[in-house]
């Protein structure tokens, strides 16, 4: 904490020591962002600049639940077409299309959802052929 000004001194040479005393101790090189450059400032302001940067950091989104999904079921099948074995493929493509038939019983909110799920059997067959 902070001590307090004592009376008789001014104020910015007791606020300029105090930030002396913060450098001398190197209070300030463990800052985060210390020597990264400063963001961008010709860009329009944006009043959500905060909640914005704070989502990217938390790897939220704030996409409808039907973009969402679309987007979980490419990642998918990149997923899928990288795995290493044939028990993964089955593995990713089950757990996707366990969501997207739950997303064809309940509709959710947004956009159409065009998806359907995959044919594990065919996705599995052509994993077998692009790996030999």
């Amino acid at each position: 904490m902070t001590e307090r000004k004592p009376p008789g001194v001014d104020f910015e040479s007791f606020v300029d020591r105090q930030i002396r005393d913060a450098e001398r101790r190197g209070d300030f090189s463990r800052l985060a962002g210390f020597g990264k450059p400063l963001p961008d400032d010709t860009a329009p302001y944006d009043a959500l600049w905060w909640v914005k940067g704070k989502m990217h950091r938390e790897g939220l989104t704030v996409l409808p639940p039907s973009l969402a999904l679309r987007k979980e079921a490419e990642d998918a099948a990149e997923k899928a077409a990288a795995a290493v074995s044939e028990q993964q493929v089955r593995r990713i493509l089950d757990e996707i299309n366990e969501k997207i038939e739950a997303a064809l019983r309940r509709p959710p909110e947004g956009p159409p959802l065009n998806l359907r799920p995959f044919d594990v059997e065919a996705e599995v067959a052509a994993w077998k052929e692009h790996r030999s």
